[in-house]
């Protein structure tokens, strides 16, 4: 599951030093388990936004492929929400590639709306 993550085949001690700075700054990671084996998983960043006041954002949303589709992404979601909501967290927000029709339809049926775009540029 975690080389699903690395979509920019990233090496495994960069991704190590880096989620050690992460965990510094606000961010939480959760997963999702059929006994043993992690079916799902997701990150979450904990901030105040100017227009949402706290928030938590959500990074890197994943459900094994044969776990899809069986309510699995939304058992995550409610954990999400609920665990938000104890941290007193107004607003979940997320991105998701502009290709990823499946997730979007998810989203959508989750509840959220897409309010814009997100653009990268690499320094």
């Amino acid at each position: 599951m975690l080389e699903k993550m690395n979509d920019y085949r990233i090496p495994k001690e960069t991704l190590r030093e880096r989620l050690l700075e992460m965990v510094q700054q606000h961010y939480e990671c959760i997963g999702i388990y059929d006994g043993e084996a992690l079916i799902g998983m997701c990150g979450m960043w904990f901030q105040t936004r100017h227009y949402a006041g706290k928030s938590v954002e959500l990074d890197h949303v994943l459900i094994e492929d044969t776990y899809r589709s069986k309510g699995v992404g939304k058992q995550l979601m409610e954990f999400v929400y609920a665990y938000g909501k104890k941290k007193g967290c107004n607003w979940v927000e997320l991105n998701t590639y502009v290709h990823n029709f499946p997730s979007h339809k998810f989203y959508y049926n989750q509840g959220f709306v897409a309010k814009g775009y997100h653009f990268v540029k690499e320094l």
